[in-house]
């Protein structure tokens, strides 16, 4: 059964067409506007099959419920992703690299975190149903197409998922001020999952008491913390660097 949605701006209209043409019912988009970008777009729609139409551009304000556009949209199939673990996992060929994150509720943060996974080659983010921002237009939006390229999970019970990655060997860390670990002293090269908390509250304590081990990012000026989709990016470029000096 099709979960259909909105999904607008052109990183995401583009990224979901060359990923998944058939999860595309139809584009919409600004009859004004011709220049070489929309064309591009929508050359590739008609090679893919993908229906374009054209409307003015204060109805497609109403659609996209006032968020920037760039005077394209598209609804799209949301029920079309990867439904578990097991499917990542499976397929792999090198140790896993995955990203937790427990209870991101900003969809600003969480399309970063994608677009973060997706630069450093994350296998698959993981995340609960509940308490959590989920896929939305704004996320794929600001993921600028990684919603489309990397595997987004959600689980039902985190910590259950948690100790399912450990059995496949998969070494979880959790990210937290007060370890007494740095990432300059971590060293892990093998399959790996760092697990961020939500904005402000860090990591719930079933999440925390799960992992493997807990590491801090060395914070050397005067705030406390960092936003999460940039630990996960500082967190995730290491451990390419690590597997990159092997």
């Amino acid at each position: 059964m099709a979960d259909l949605r909105l999904i607008y701006g052109f990183h995401a209209v583009t990224s979901r067409i060359r990923q998944n043409p058939e999860g595309v019912m139809e584009v919409y988009f600004q009859a004004q506007r011709q220049d070489p970008r929309m064309r591009d777009l929508i050359k590739l729609a008609a090679d893919s099959n993908v229906r374009m139409i054209p409307i003015e551009a204060a109805r497609l304000d109403g659609m996209a419920g006032g968020a920037r556009h760039q005077g394209i949209a598209a609804r799209v199939d949301a029920a079309r992703r990867v439904q578990h673990l097991s499917d990542v996992l499976e397929t792999l060929t090198e140790p896993p690299l995955i990203l937790v994150l427990d209870g991101v509720q900003d969809p600003h943060n969480l399309g970063a975190c994608l677009r973060s996974a997706d630069a450093f080659g994350v296998h698959a983010v993981i995340a609960p149903k509940d308490r959590a921002v989920g896929i939305t237009a704004t996320v794929e939006k600001v993921a600028c197409g990684a919603a489309e390229t990397v595997p987004y999970i959600t689980v039902t019970n985190l910590a259950r998922t948690l100790r399912e990655l450990q059995e496949h060997d998969v070494w979880v860390v959790g990210t937290a001020g007060e370890a007494t670990q740095d990432l300059h002293q971590f060293k892990h090269t093998g399959g790996l999952a760092w697990v961020l908390g939500a904005e402000g509250e860090g990591l719930r304590r079933l999440t925390r008491e799960t992992c493997d081990e807990l590491v801090r990012i060395p914070m050397l000026g005067s705030v406390e913390s960092l936003n999460v989709s940039v630990s996960a990016g500082i967190c995730l470029f290491e451990s390419r660097r690590q597997r990159a000096a092997v």
